[in-house]
């Protein structure tokens, strides 16, 4: 999974690097506010696919003094950025362009630029898309997009779909308003467009913000896995009772885990240091990305004399 959004992200930033280059060229032959969009829309993408592939290789790190579970959350850092670049720059340049050209309109020039970039571009961005689509479907088995979307703690899965699938409907949106302008020789639809192609990376760019933001400041596993924890603990001859199971996501992947348990009163300190491993086992076992555990027997043991 890991490597399929690595390719994903690559595969998206030279997409997106080619394809503004076109754009930029088009817009600047055919004078279209649609297509100088467009072209921003490609470059800031480009930039995205950079920070996200940052934050995959900063995320690796392994733990120091200073970060001693690791860096897996700073992919969750970088992917909120993308989501206020995709946001700020994008959305909000794409809707002053499209505000500037209703205020002064020129009706475009040459649109058969326009109508060859456009064409290219929605190639090299469904292949870019499909790049993405198949990271995202390792991530789904068999559960539906906007589920994954908010359930996932790899937002790589998402980010790249999300913002390949706005860019296939961006250019959608551009040639409308390219043909719309031509065909009534009217250059307000095609600012038009350009204000929709704003509104709609602003629409991507608040899904990844706040997904992001839930990730960064913690979430853990779900409900019915924290039951089969439970199951595994309880299930154990030495536990003689669980009381809370803590959960958090490091990353993607490294997951830590927090017990508080009671042992049963009649085991001695050995038993317990074996019953602890036991556990240890059992869990990392079943569910590999739990990279962590701790048990907190004492906190139970005083909570119960003091009671």
């Amino acid at each position: 999974m890991a490597q399929e959004a690595k390719t994903a992200v690559v595969a998206a930033i030279l997409g997106n690097l080619a394809i503004a280059t076109t754009k930029f060229f088009a817009a600047a032959f055919s004078g279209s506010s649609a297509m100088l969009s467009e072209a921003i829309h490609s470059l800031v993408d480009t930039g995205n696919g950079g920070l996200i592939l940052l934050g995959l290789r900063n995320s690796r790190k392994p733990p120091d003094k200073e970060h001693p579970f690791g860096h897996g959350r700073e992919l969750y850092f970088w992917t909120l950025m993308v989501g206020v670049l995709i946001f700020g720059v994008g959305g909000g340049m794409s809707v002053y362009e499209g505000l500037t050209h209703l205020s002064h309109p020129k009706l475009i020039e040459d649109a058969k630029w326009s109508y060859i970039v456009l064409a290219l571009s929605f190639v090299f961005e469904s292949t870019s898309w499909y790049f993405g689509w198949k990271a995202f479907s390792k991530e789904r088995r068999g559960r539906g997009v906007i589920e994954v979307i908010h359930s996932t703690k790899d937002p790589t899965s998402f980010s790249v779909l999300l913002e390949d699938s706005a860019a296939l409907l961006g250019l959608v949106i551009a040639a409308l308003g390219i043909f719309l302008s031509q065909s009534f020789k009217q250059p307000y639809f095609d600012g038009a467009a350009s204000i929709v192609i704003g509104l709609l990376l602003c629409g991507i760019a608040t899904v990844m913000v706040y997904e992001s933001r839930g990730l960064l400041i913690g979430e853990g596993v779900d409900h019915k896995t924290l039951q089969e924890l439970r199951a595994i603990v309880t299930g154990d001859n030495d536990v003689a009772h669980v009381q809370h199971l803590h959960t958090i996501y490091q990353g993607p992947r490294t997951v830590l885990l927090v017990i508080e348990l009671r042992f049963h009163d009649s085991i001695s300190a050995v038993d317990i240091r074996k019953a602890v491993r036991r556990l240890e086992n059992k869990i990392q076992e079943r569910y590999p990305e739990i990279k962590y555990v701790f048990f907190g027997a004492e906190a139970i043991t005083s909570k119960r004399e003091s009671a």
